[in-house]
C-alpha cells in the first residue's frame, strides 16, 4: 500500500474504549517504532492506559487477538512485521495472519487494526515503522482505523431514543 488515497479519520469521544495492542517481537527496531506510533496514536485518542502485550511473532498474533476480543475489549490492534526470505514461509506467514485477523473481526464484531508489515526487505518495513524519516507510520494508522471502527459500531448500536 502506497499510503496514497487514505481517508483522513475524525475520532472523537473514545477515551473510554478498552484497546488492547499485541505486538510481535521480531525485528525490535521496526516494532520498537510500530508500537510508539501506536502507543502515540492511543494518547491522542485519550487513551492512556490500553493493554500492551507481546507475542513471539506475528503468526501468534491471530490466537491473542481472539483471547483478547473474548475479554471485553472495544477494539484490538495487532502490530507486526515479516520480510521475504528465500523460501515460501513468508507467503504462509502473511496468509495465516491476516486471515486468522480477519476472522477474530468477524467472529467476535470487535474490530482489529492491521499494523502488520509485509514487506520485500528491511528497508522497506523501516520506512513504514513510523521512526525517524520513515514515510508512513503504520501502527498510528493501525489505533485510528481500529478505534474509529470501534466508535462507528458503537454509534450504531446503541439504542434510538
Amino acid at each position: 500500500m502506497s499510503g496514497k488515497g487514505a481517508p483522513e479519520l475524525s475520532v472523537r469521544n473514545v477515551s473510554d474504549l478498552r484497546v488492547a495492542v499485541i505486538a510481535a517481537q521480531w525485528h525490535d527496531k521496526v516494532m520498537d517504532g510500530l508500537l510508539n506510533g501506536a502507543t502515540r496514536a492511543l494518547h491522542e485518542l485519550g487513551i492512556d492506559e490500553p493493554t500492551v502485550i507481546r507475542v513471539p511473532g506475528s503468526f501468534e498474533l491471530p490466537v491473542a487477538a481472539k483471547i483478547l476480543a473474548g475479554r471485553g475489549y472495544d477494539a484490538i490492534v495487532a502490530l507486526g512485521v515479516v520480510i521475504r526470505g528465500g523460501t515460501p514461509h513468508f507467503d504462509y506467514v502473511c496468509q495465516g495472519v491476516a486471515q486468522g485477523l480477519t476472522q477474530v473481526s468477524v467472529e467476535t464484531g470487535v474490530p482489529v487494526g492491521f499494523g502488520v508489515l509485509t514487506c520485500d526487505n528491511e528497508e522497506q518495513a523501516l520506512d513504514r515503522a513510523g521512526i525517524e524519516g520513515s514515510h508512513e507510520d503504520k501502527g498510528h494508522e493501525a489505533v485510528t482505523a481500529a478505534v474509529a471502527t470501534a466508535a462507528t459500531l458503537r454509534s450504531v448500536s446503541e439504542p434510538w431514543h
